[in-house]
């Protein structure tokens, strides 16, 4: 497993969010313009400040440092070539696309081929971030948020393959949540966060990244569903009465499983809540309170619970994490007949049944 540097991570600042807007446009076609206009010249510093004259002659800034961020996010995101060499062939139809959905497809192939955010205009970087995580999105199939948290920390040329596989995923996943990372870097999580949600064919339902093609696999063709929104006080209630009953049972809020008082518990969905209709979602035995990685573990399908209440393993869990699952066991204390019903459906539906163990 790569070595963990935790500040080593996927650095990405935007100017404009918006790649529709007259600013983002305006100012790009003032960098291609620019290159155009001077591409025999050499890079020096004096040439970038002429640029960023340029660019804060159209768009004032508070700073020069804000025109720099302006001009360098074209760099990141794949646009413009490091030095202002020259501009990707993409850019120019980005510029000529007679449609917002055009120009939201082309966007999403510049990001896909070129994008990499520890590129700037004074530095060149192979890093490709984003086709690090939709490569890893098809290896592992889907992504929680947490999960795209943890790619914010990985060493991308470390793996030779391209991609992480589902146990790597998870290391880095529980070195991020461990770190704090998202407390740390809101900022820069919200803002790769937001460029995913613009890129084609890939769509988050609650909170899931998916490619669009599988959601509509399992959510159904029109994805109605993923516009559905959890009632934050309904679910408030729904923990707090897992907690309560975890206290009753334990005498004190634990992981239902590992019996550990966890300062940040989960309450886990045994049906997922976008599968589940308004009196499942909130039904407090379709939960379990549970540990964050106990929670990805079984969100994401890699251990079920028998009806004794014993952890059921799928072949694709490693083995050294089912060894150190083994001693783990739901407590009898927290099965019933409604939550024995869940778990059924969890079981035959979201259990990854390849090679059950």
């Amino acid at each position: 497993m790569a070595e963990q540097n935790y500040e080593d991570y996927w650095k990405l600042t935007l100017e404009y969010t918006d790649i529709h807007s007259e600013k983002f446009i305006g100012t790009l076609k003032i960098i291609v313009d620019f290159i155009l206009s001077h591409n025999e010249e050499p890079y020096s510093s004096e040439k970038y400040d002429r640029l960023q004259n340029e660019v804060n002659l159209s768009y004032t800034k508070v700073d020069m440092g804000s025109v720099r961020k302006s001009i360098n996010q074209f760099v990141k995101l794949g646009f413009i070539h490091p030095y202002l060499v020259t501009y990707n062939p993409e850019t120019i139809e980005f510029f000529n696309a007679k449609t917002n959905k055009k120009r939201e497809s082309i966007f999403s192939k510049i990001i896909y081929k070129y994008s990499s955010f520890n590129s700037s205009v004074t530095n060149f970087s192979t890093q490709k971030e984003v086709n690090f995580l939709l490569k890893t999105l098809e290896e592992v199939g889907t992504l929680t948020k947490e999960n795209i948290i943890g790619l914010m920390n990985v060493k991308i040329l470390d793996y030779h393959k391209g991609y992480v596989t589902a146990d790597e995923l998870s290391f880095h996943t529980n070195i991020a949540i461990e770190n704090g990372f998202i407390d740390r870097k809101y900022n820069q999580v919200g803002y790769f966060l937001n460029l995913l949600k613009k890129l084609d064919d890939i769509i988050f339902v609650d909170n899931m990244l998916y490619f669009e093609e599988d959601a509509k696999v399992i959510f159904g063709e029109d994805l109605k569903q993923e516009s559905r929104k959890r009632d934050g006080y309904l679910h408030r209630i729904y923990k707090n009465l897992l907690k309560e009953e975890a206290e009753e049972k334990l005498g004190q809020t634990k992981c239902m499983v590992e019996k550990l008082s966890y300062p940040s518990l989960v309450a886990s969905h045994i049906k997922p809540f976008i599968l589940s209709d308004e009196n499942e979602a909130y039904d407090p035995n379709n939960g379990l309170l549970l540990s964050r990685n106990m929670d990805i573990l079984f969100d994401q399908g890699y251990i079920s619970f028998g009806i004794d209440g014993s952890i059921i393993y799928s072949s694709e869990l490693e083995e050294d994490v089912q060894v150190h699952l083994n001693t783990y066991i739901l407590d009898d204390n927290f099965i019933n007949d409604k939550r024995l019903a869940y778990l059924q459906y969890h079981r035959e539906n979201i259990f990854k049944k390849k090679g059950l163990i």
